[in-house]
């Protein structure tokens, strides 16, 4: 998962046009000024330069303020700016793009693509109805219909907020709003997810859904109000009506920590603390701490048990009673 946010970073190719000490060099085949609106028109095969970012367009204009600086530029009828660095490219598309010279804000909308290439293979594909990004803060959010994807992986969500530190390294990222994370077999919902690249920790919080299938094909499914990921271990933390179903278990209990199998990444032990009960078949087991192991499947339970067996009657006729 380290990798995938790191590598989200590195779209933000942008940043290059609001470095003030580079030239920026604008061609086309008509340049025009209206003193009026206090715009420089740019019209057919417009091509824009500053450094090794190129953004190419068939118009732009660029807003210029009462003390003749240059303010907003912006690209329309589906622009397409790329920077390529040794082996790596770096293209955004939008309809629109807007880059404000003076907040140092980046605007794309519409149809707006971010990709880095390796070579010839992309590596890191974002789609957003828009993307929006603040050198000053370091802040990349996409909101409409966001989707991201590396490899394997891929996320979606209404709204996601990358930050970054002056070196460009990941800070943060946060999935907002019908969020979900997908990797291979595994897949997890949330209303929102929070991942701290200080601490590696993945956070999911509101309306929790993790699902995780093994080898065999059998299936994990953890529900709960807040879970938390911790990738160095492979650990979950789940807490506030935790429910875990398991083949024929199905376990509940206030909060659960799962841990990985030996030689694995995926969840093999489920440890309830507080009162939590197990249940398979007609038995449920209630105790203090509820251990359930997926393979060899078993369960241990401790603290005040007290097994229910549900139905072990039929009719009024067939109660069980001592004969007297």
């Amino acid at each position: 998962m380290k990798k995938f946010l790191i590598g989200i970073v590195s779209i933000l190719l942008l940043t290059g046009l609001a470095v003030s000490a580079s030239d920026l060099i604008i061609e086309s085949k008509t340049q025009t000024f209206n003193e009026a609106d206090n715009k420089i028109k740019f019209n057919g095969n417009v091509k824009v330069s500053v450094d090794d970012l190129k953004v190419i367009g068939d118009s732009a204009d660029v807003n210029v303020t009462k003390d003749q600086k240059l303010d907003t530029a912006t690209f329309y009828d589906k622009p397409y700016a790329f920077e390529i660095k040794k082996n790596k490219k770096r293209e955004v598309k939008a309809n629109i793009l807007k880059v404000s010279l003076i907040s140092k804000v980046i605007r794309a909308e519409g149809d707006t693509q971010s990709v880095v290439f390796e070579g010839k293979t992309p590596v890191v594909v974002i789609n957003s109805d828009v993307q929006e990004y603040d050198t000053k803060t370091g802040l990349m959010t996409a909101t409409g219909a966001v989707t991201m994807l590396y490899k394997e992986i891929e996320t979606f969500s209404n709204r996601a907020e990358i930050t970054t530190d002056k070196s460009g390294d990941l800070k943060k990222l946060v999935l907002i709003g019908n969020a979900k994370v997908k990797q291979e077999k595994s897949e997890s919902y949330a209303d929102r997810f929070v991942y701290d690249a200080t601490t590696g920790n993945l956070t999911a919080y509101g309306n929790t859904t993790s699902t995780t299938v093994s080898d065999d094909g059998s299936k994990l499914v953890l529900k709960s109000s807040y879970q938390e990921y911790n990738q160095k271990k492979s650990i979950f933390n789940a807490s506030g009506n935790v429910r875990i179903w398991y083949q024929d278990y199905y376990a509940a209990g206030p909060k659960v920590t799962l841990y990985p199998g030996a030689g694995t990444n995926k969840p093999n032990e489920a440890y309830f603390t507080g009162r939590s009960s197990i249940t398979q078949g007609v038995r449920t087991i209630y105790a203090d701490k509820i251990k359930m192991t997926m393979k060899p499947k078993s369960f241990d339970a401790q603290g005040n048990t007290r097994t229910v067996i549900k139905n072990i009657g039929s009719g009024s006729d067939d109660n069980m009673t001592l004969g007297l």
